[in-house]
């Protein structure tokens, strides 16, 4: 892993940030290593500049092209779901502004991120590049595919809500693996937790609701 690069740091206060990772603490995220990879990572630069001033409140932000930024809280309940995993080789399903695929880089040996929207593939690689990060590999691709060249993987992290699990990203995770995704449609998302416990034999539960925007995929 890359150490982080903290260009740009003079843009906000970090008293800002810590006020925001003081908040997640009180909300229930309990991992030390998440909370500070996201005390120091710098939220501001994957977004339009016209919205850095918000860059460290706990809200979900527009990056175009109808899709978000996700909330803090989020990113940070679903990464720390991860990595009770324990894994080394994570493919990321949405690669979006390049923010949570940021905060994965800092925590695990190598990340596969795909992202479906070209102008988004090329801004989140191209920034993540400049911030000295050399463990992501990316592909412009549909999300519900996964990247089946380079699986099995440890874990899946998908940052869009799925109408269902896509079998093809289950095919793609190792016996002992966990995917992490919202499952649903409008305002009757679930985050769910999927453990590959055997070849073949997986279980699943609901973690709590939330709000993305939708898996667009044509998956096969």
């Amino acid at each position: 892993m890359s150490a982080l690069n903290v260009q740009g740091i003079g843009m906000t206060s970090q008293r800002t940030r810590d006020r925001l990772i003081a908040r997640l603490g009180d909300e229930g995220i309990a991992s030390f290593k998440v909370l500070e990879v996201m005390r120091r990572a710098p939220r501001h630069l994957f977004m339009d500049e016209a919205l850095a001033s918000h860059a460290y409140e706990d809200t979900a932000l527009p990056i175009g092209h109808g899709q978000t930024i996700s909330q803090p809280f989020v990113v940070a309940r679903m990464t720390e779901l991860l990595l009770e995993s324990h894994p080394a080789r994570v493919l990321e399903i949405g690669t979006g502004s390049g923010y949570q695929c940021y905060v994965l880089s800092q925590l695990v040996e190598q990340v596969f991120s795909v992202e479906r929207l070209m102008p988004l593939h090329q801004q989140a690689s191209r920034l993540i590049r400049d911030l000295g990060v050399s463990n992501v590999r990316f592909k412009h691709t549909d999300g519900g595919w996964g990247w089946p060249e380079n699986g099995p993987f440890d874990a899946i992290m998908v940052t869009a809500a799925a109408s269902s699990v896509p079998q093809a990203l289950r095919d793609q995770l190792s016996p002992g693996g966990r995917m992490v995704i919202p499952v649903g449609a409008g305002d009757a998302q679930e985050l769910r937790v999927i453990d590959h416990l055997e070849p073949g034999r997986f279980s699943e539960r609901t973690v709590e609701l939330v709000r993305f925007v939708p898996l667009v995929t044509g998956a096969r």
